[in-house]
């Protein structure tokens, strides 16, 4: 393969117990820069458990994860984010009683001097406001106040946020676990123009969603996974739906 060819991500014969469990069975995936990869299936088909593997929250029993087609090791979120892998779940992991720029720096805020410990430095508080509102503009996510807390805005506001942090810190991966859940038609449109817009910008997306509209609108491919195993592989168009559902719901596709 040339480098252009190479996958920004790829899991090769990811398997994963637990106890008598099996989640995941010798699972294959691959995502390449400026694509949004579906990831399907039914509640418990693995995928969620494939995405805390790939993100450090759990540890592969066998296979492997590449950056760039080189294996690398994950073994914690914070390994993971420093591997450029970001990723937003359900439940967004946003402070509430925070605004978008103290989100965005949780836990990595610009602090000054650098020659101090840092527990000494002094937390930039208008660099980190001034980069927030830079992040969004360039994504076109609107928030009509940047110093409001989080917990105030409504939820398609609060998803662009987790959104637009995650694609902030990332250099090349974005994992969205089911980012319209519970969202009105006009908050999802946001989101899915969000998710087209860092796919322009060249960054490898997965999206892990039960919309099958908003899939088919948005990915380049989709995988459909059942009982820990990957059982097929499709482009999202209209004549492939039935056939896709059919893998989601264990017919014969």
């Amino acid at each position: 393969m040339t480098g252009a060819d190479v996958p920004a991500l790829s899991v090769r014969g990811a398997t994963k117990r637990f106890g008598a469990v099996v989640a995941l069975d010798g699972v294959d995936l691959a995502v390449s820069r400026g694509e949004v990869l579906a990831l399907l299936g039914d509640n418990g088909a693995g995928k969620s458990t494939l995405i805390k593997c790939v993100t450090g929250v759990h540890r592969l029993d066998s296979g492997t994860v590449e950056r760039d087609g080189s294996p690398v090791d994950a073994g914690s979120p914070a390994a993971a984010r420093a591997l450029g892998i970001e990723t937003v779940y359900q439940d967004l992991a946003l402070f509430d009683n925070l605004d978008p720029a103290e989100n965005f720096y949780a836990g990595r805020e610009i602090a000054a001097p650098r020659w101090l410990p840092r527990g000494l430095r002094f937390v930039r508080r208008r660099a980190m406001a001034a980069e927030t509102a830079a992040v969004l503009r360039r994504l076109e996510v609107g928030v009509r106040d940047l110093g409001a807390p989080v917990g105030l805005m409504s939820g398609g506001q609060r998803q662009a946020i987790a959104v637009a942090r995650a694609a902030s810190f990332a250099t090349d991966i974005v994992i969205l676990d089911e980012p319209t859940a519970a969202l009105g038609v006009r908050e999802s449109r946001h989101v899915l123009d969000l998710v087209l817009r860092l796919r322009a910008e060249g960054l490898a997306i997965i999206v892990v969603s039960h919309a099958m509209d908003h899939v088919m609108e948005i990915a380049d491919r989709a995988v459909v996974m059942r009982r820990g195993r990957a059982v097929g592989e499709l482009v999202p168009r209209p004549e492939n739906k039935e056939r896709i559902v059919s893998l989601i719901v264990g017919g014969a596709g």
